[in-house]
């Protein structure tokens, strides 16, 4: 997996200071995309240990609230592979840390086996590890700038945790 960026005490991608990772690879190609350079997935650099060892790092301080992952696509398969062993290492090494996924999968796309674009091998393990999940593609006929922590009206804000004890119910994150 290669990544475009990442951001040091981020601000704009999820609740509190947070570090933001942006992934390479994006198969939507949603028409308007803040991001398109990051659809190719050989944009950028590579996502190495060192990469993993200097997020990990910056996670660390209490003033820091957790990492949000974005894209490109986080949830194409091929970057699931290196996520979710990513996540299992933040979360073992920084529990304090939350972890935020931007995905224009919905959560009903992610979660449907028999769904072979985003439902893979890792997927079910991803998303036990995450905490928040931004869902849905952006829709530019949908774009709000006043929205916190998305860019169109179709993008949900789910709390990943209560709504996979909630069979499947969606449980949209209060007040965002």
């Amino acid at each position: 997996m290669n990544y475009g960026k990442i951001y040091y005490c981020d601000v704009a991608n999820g609740t509190g200071c947070r570090t933001a990772l942006f992934v390479s690879g994006c198969t939507h190609h949603c028409r308007e995309c803040f991001n398109p350079e990051t659809w190719d997935f050989d944009y950028g650099k590579p996502f190495t240990k060192e990469t993993e060892d200097d997020i990990i790092e910056s996670l660390r301080p209490d003033y820091i609230e957790g990492l949000s992952i974005l894209g490109g696509e986080p949830m194409e398969l091929s970057n699931q592979k290196v996520i979710r062993p990513f996540l299992e290492r933040v979360k073992n090494e920084v529990s304090h840390a939350s972890v935020w996924i931007y995905s224009g999968y919905t959560f009903e796309e992610l979660t449907d086996t028999e769904n072979k674009r985003c439902h893979g091998a890792d997927t079910a393990a991803i998303l036990s590890l995450t905490d928040v999940l931004v869902d849905g593609e952006f829709v530019t006929e949908k774009k709000d700038l006043m929205l916190p922590f998305r860019g169109s009206s179709n993008q949900r804000i789910i709390d990943v945790k209560k709504t996979l004890q909630n069979n499947g119910g969606i449980v949209l994150c209060p007040d965002l």
